[in-house]
């Protein structure tokens, strides 16, 4: 759900290039931000598989 809500605007992103850049910055950092957990999550599982159960 929440990936889906941020890639809403991508097309709007890609028509207006300049006026839109910061704005992608910003949702590029918000992606980052949500997928750090994920991540940590991955790497957890794949060291100690026992611990995320």
């Amino acid at each position: 759900m929440i990936w889906f809500v941020i890639s809403l605007p991508l097309p709007w992103l890609y028509k207006t290039p300049e006026e839109a850049r910061p704005q992608m910055y910003i949702l590029l950092q918000m992606i980052g931000i949500i997928s750090i957990p994920f991540i940590v999550l991955g790497i957890a599982w794949t060291i100690k598989p026992e611990l995320t159960a």
